[in-house]
């Protein structure tokens, strides 16, 4: 009864915290067919196993071995949904505020200013300061893919932007603009300078928790 019961949990447990059986097997060290023994009742972790095991999912023992995971997990789940709920709204609410003030200040700019001035550009301004504050949130909240975007639509966006601004400038007032697109070409060693930024902070990461247990 207790060995189903202990199956049944860690199962549970190791699937909330979305870790594959090797991967759950790595932390501990021990073989994935040790735990896939453990998850079909065949046999139970020792004591100071079951205490890493708890460490790892964040339960208690009580809560580990007892007849409540059932609920934990699903009231786990229900508070994960509500915080990625509210980190989508704070998202899209600092978004909406930055393309507000873009479309307040493509509406003044039409109505106050000349017709040669380019009011739609407050539109494209807009895009890198909007990945500005998704590179904020995706930092805080650990959003690695998001983080990634965003990155790369500062880069993007804000040479698209440079282009833009110089293309227009140079055109009033008479200037030759037609190297303008070399600013995309400086693009190219950034997203470069990007991919490679995270590939090592992956690697560093990666190590360090290497590192950490091999000291445990």
């Amino acid at each position: 009864m207790i060995n189903a019961r202990i199956a049944q949990n860690l199962t549970l447990y190791r699937k909330a915290a979305n870790l594959t059986q090797a991967e759950l097997a790595e932390k501990i060290n021990y073989s994935d067919k040790s735990v896939s023994k453990w998850e079909s009742g065949n046999g139970v972790p020792d004591v100071y196993i079951l205490l890493k095991l708890a460490e790892i999912f964040k339960v208690t023992l009580d809560e580990l071995v007892g007849e409540k995971a059932e609920k934990i997990v699903a009231e786990r789940e229900r508070e994960k949904k509500k915080s990625t709920f509210f980190r989508i709204m704070v998202m899209l609410l600092s978004s909406g505020i930055v393309w507000l003030v873009a479309t307040s200040l493509f509406a003044a700019t039409t109505l106050w200013f000349d017709d040669e001035l380019k009011e739609w550009m407050a539109f494209i301004y807009a895009i890198p300061v909007n990945a500005v504050l998704l590179i904020v949130f995706s930092s805080v909240w650990k959003y690695k893919m998001l983080n990634f975007l965003s990155v790369s639509l500062v880069i993007w966006s804000a040479l698209l932007g440079a282009f833009l601004t110089t293309v227009f400038v140079g055109q009033r007032f008479g200037a030759d603009v037609s190297g303008a697109w070399v600013f995309f070409i400086l693009g190219v060693p950034l997203q470069v300078l990007e991919v490679l930024w995270t590939f090592f902070r992956y690697t560093l990461v990666k190590n360090r928790k290497q590192q950490n247990k091999e000291q445990e």
